[in-house]
């Protein structure tokens, strides 16, 4: 699932309540959605943890080892 298609299932209020989660705004969200920025390595592991998964940071922020961070967690 696609990050767009995650944010088309809510209405307003569940927007801005999930953004706020997430330490960002429906704005911000948005701009990531659509591809006009980039999320940062924050907002990829917050929204990993909001969607449980659904929206990997992987799939976010392909450039960054997320591999040898879950690693060294361990």
């Amino acid at each position: 699932m696609t990050l767009s298609e995650y944010l088309k299932t809510m209405d307003k209020e569940g927007l801005e309540a999930f953004a706020r989660r997430c330490g960002t705004s429906a704005g911000q969200l948005k701009q990531v959605a659509y591809g006009n920025r980039r999320a940062s390595a924050g907002l990829a592991v917050g929204l990993d943890r909001e969607t449980n998964g659904a929206i990997s940071c992987e799939v976010l922020r392909p450039d960054i080892d997320w591999a040898y961070l879950r690693q060294t967690r361990k």
